[in-house]
């Protein structure tokens, strides 16, 4: 999808350029198509510069499942309301107050208008899962998956007239002051050549794919981290900016990392390896010592905070124990979880000491007290004396067969990015850049200081990336 054949440049700076572009846009996932559609819709006209081939197109949001949205009743497969205030707290909730109000505010009341936008661009929504993805209320998931959101968009790109160019790797964004020129690309692996541009929009994301970056923040731990994005997302724009005097914003150790099967590949493993069964389980390290509560909240608000957990811990790796009763009550593992008659038994399988992990359950077990269980909600099943505590969904674990799961670190994004205003104007140490714009992940630390929101990432890309478009449309137009 999009038109992939590029007229050839009469200045022989590269068969790619296609002369002077209105808005430039380096990257290709759901804040960069956002950003091309609107800037289009305004009459620009716009090239996308996607790093990926055609059959990997979309970045991170091939991934994703839903969208966060703000609504005062009804809206589409949303059910009541979500208020402004309500959203906020559960930003504040994940992030510890690390966040940037205004910004985290606008996108929280602009997500409200984004919805029927993105219908009326051809992505359909279904009604919310049970389990834990119940989110009627909160969250929209997309029909068919992230995959669908980024084809229903290529597809509006194409009606549009917006030109793609895929296997785009940007290298460089030319820079007069405080003036965007052009962008130094090689496409396909071929030789290093120009596209310029009134404006550009940056949306390619961070820099987890790069692993001796992600090393040199993390420390020799990062070697053990699995990247479950994708694998084009190196950081290279982002550090190009940085190196022009690019003002940043976020921690370079912050990110979305959550617990995944620690079977999953080292890239691109994606949502299907998020393992959700922690709520209903007792996590271990390689001690088989307990090391957080399980049940701190419902797992929509906590499962982000399990991946820096898990890599906390030696080797980087934890165990998520449950037993028959509870292998139903989560979205079913890619992989099939580790299986045995005993916990013993299942220590072993795991490569543990089977004796050690037996003696911890059995001490989980002895903590529990009776009380009513329920999956879906806080239900205050908590365990007594026990640290650290189970403070919800506290069943012992005693119904064979009882299964097993590593986990591992699973990064999806960084949140190191670049500082931007609320017109998504990119900031430098002398002012803001003049017709520079950006959106996405790359900008996510200026809200996401630390954890994570479900569906929160999406809801960043689509804002920002809207506004980024429009305003580098107004720029030429």
């Amino acid at each position: 999808m999009g038109r992939e054949l590029i007229p050839r440049d009469l200045t022989g700076k590269g068969p790619h350029a296609g002369g002077l572009w209105d808005v430039v846009v380096v990257g290709g996932g759901n804040a960069a198509l956002c950003a091309a559609i609107t800037a289009a819709e305004a009459g620009a006209r716009v090239i996308i510069l996607e790093g990926a081939p055609k059959t990997y197109r979309g970045g991170n949001s091939r991934h994703t499942r839903n969208f966060r949205c703000m609504h005062q009743g009804p809206l589409s497969v949303l059910t009541g309301s979500y208020g402004e205030e309500e959203y906020f707290n559960d930003l504040l909730l994940v992030t510890k107050g690390q966040t940037d109000e205004h910004l985290a505010r606008l996108a929280i009341r602009t997500s409200e208008e984004c919805l029927p936008w993105m219908e009326a661009h051809g992505v359909r929504f279904q009604p919310s899962l049970s389990g834990t993805l119940s989110l009627s209320r909160t969250n929209a998931f997309f029909l068919g998956g992230g995959k669908s959101l980024v084809n229903a968009y290529y597809n509006t790109c194409e009606d549009l007239g917006v030109s793609v160019i895929y296997e785009a790797q940007v290298s460089h964004i030319g820079m007069e002051g405080d003036t965007f020129t052009h962008v130094d690309v090689s496409v396909k692996g071929g030789p290093v050549e120009q596209i310029r541009g009134k404006s550009v929009v940056l949306a390619s994301g961070g820099f987890q794919s790069d692993l001796e970056w992600l090393t040199r923040a993390w420390g020799p731990a990062a070697a053990n981290f699995l990247i479950r994005g994708t694998p084009y997302n190196r950081g290279v724009v982002l550090k190009d900016m940085i190196d022009q005097g690019a003002l940043t914003v976020g921690d370079p150790t912050q990110c979305h990392c959550v617990a995944i099967d620690g079977r999953a590949p080292k890239f691109d493993g994606g949502i299907c390896t998020r393992l959700d069964c922690v709520p209903f389980s007792i996590v271990v390290n390689k001690n088989c010592e307990r090391f957080y509560d399980e049940g701190e909240d419902t797992w929509p608000k906590r499962y982000a905070i399990w991946g820096r957990l898990v890599a906390a811990q030696p080797d980087q790796v934890g165990y998520s124990v449950i037993d028959s009763r509870s292998l139903d009550l989560f979205m079913p593992s890619v992989f099939p979880p580790v299986k045995a008659d005993t916990i013993e038994e299942l220590g072993q399988k795991l490569g543990l000491d089977g004796e050690k992990l037996a003696a911890r359950v059995a001490e989980f077990n002895a903590a529990t007290r009776p009380g009513t269980f329920h999956p879906t909600e806080r239900d205050g099943l908590a365990t007594e004396g026990l640290s650290p505590p189970k403070t919800n969904w506290a069943r012992p674990i005693t119904e064979a067969p009882f299964y097993g799961y590593s986990l591992r670190p699973g990064v999806t994004f960084t949140y190191l990015g670049l500082r931007v205003s609320d017109t998504a104007q990119v900031q430098h140490a002398h002012g803001p850049l003049k017709n520079v714009w950006s959106a996405g992940e790359m900008i996510a630390g200026s809200i996401l200081g630390q954890g994570y929101l479900a569906g929160f990432g999406m809801t960043i890309g689509t804002v920002f990336g809207r506004i980024a478009g429009r305003e580098a449309a107004a720029h030429v137009l």
